[in-house]
């Protein structure tokens, strides 16, 4: 299971043959997209041993999303694979859009250590991007982007020097990487609603190599000076992206409606139309603009 409550579904290519191995993990699919939440709890408990709201937070560090399995992927693995396999799966996804792809491994010793490298047969991001297109709303152009206000993040701060943030593992920081210069973001602070507003001005970099007009961010006055997490490993450390904010609110005026599209993911497109539209009027956003 994935960070959004999505399946995965994991079949090894091994003394198989092509119709063998895609007719296999096709097969699971099938049976896989039969299940519901509540049944996908009963068997990944009885398999972990535990309960799954905790598994998934221990892995995650997020609340598990309330539906499960509301989408699944397919993800061949081989070493190797051969031309008919490799049509099969090419078709499948490119003509009609499933989530099905081959990664490819192999393994090396060098220097006395042992090594092993991997690769896709198709751009993960385009097969992701043609399945979305089947079972979801077009992408609205806009992105939703979690504040993790809390410890360690200020909305103050956020404000004043222009910028969202996220850290505690390239887990979490490596999501910011999907926003480039010139993106539009509406910012989420979980359980009241949407603050704020804004555009993209610079990529992701961490928190310390941060510039405003004025200098380092961290040689500004931080309304929450605990940003800076001395000593924290690189990979731990606060990852900004650089935001023009053209309107916020606070946290106690969020703004929110019942069944507004809300996501434990750092990053994601918005592609709920009753949210997008809701937004727009609340954030008088000019479109087009």
């Amino acid at each position: 299971m994935d960070a959004t409550g999505g399946l995965v579904i994991i079949e090894l290519k091994k003394d198989r043959t092509p119709r063998e191995i895609v007719a296999q993990v096709l097969d699971y699919a099938s049976w896989v997209r039969t299940l519901t939440t509540p049944e996908f709890y009963e068997r990944a408990e009885k398999y972990l041993g535990t309960r799954l709201v905790t598994a998934f937070r221990e892995r995650f560090g997020e609340g598990i999303p309330e539906r499960l399995n509301a989408t699944h992927s397919m993800l061949i693995v081989a070493s190797e694979l051969d031309a008919a396999s490799r049509r099969i799966v090419e078709y499948l996804s490119e003509e009609h859009g499933l989530a099905i792809n081959t990664a490819f491994f192999n393994v090396f010793e060098a220097d006395g250590r042992e090594w092993l490298t991997t690769d896709f047969l198709l751009d993960q991001d385009e097969v992701e991007e043609r399945s979305e297109r089947k079972v979801r709303s077009p992408w609205s152009g806009y992105y939703f982007v979690n504040a993790g206000l809390g410890e360690h993040r200020s909305w103050e701060d956020m404000k004043r020097y222009g910028f969202i943030c996220a850290g505690g593992g390239e887990f979490y920081s490596k999501r910011l990487q999907q926003l480039s210069i010139g993106d539009e973001v509406f910012v989420y602070d979980k359980g009241n609603g949407y603050i704020g507003y804004g555009v993209v001005t610079s990529e992701v970099v961490p928190a310390a190599e941060f510039m405003i007009p004025d200098g380092p961010l961290f040689d500004q006055p931080l309304a929450e000076p605990r940003m800076k997490r001395p000593g924290a490993a690189p990979e731990d450390a606060e990852h900004v992206v650089g935001i023009e904010w053209r309107k916020t609110v606070d946290p106690d005026h969020a703004k929110r409606f019942k069944g507004a599209f809300a996501n434990q993911n750092i990053v994601c497109k918005l592609r709920d139309e009753a949210t997008v539209d809701f937004l727009i009027a609340e954030f008088d956003v000019e479109q087009g603009s």
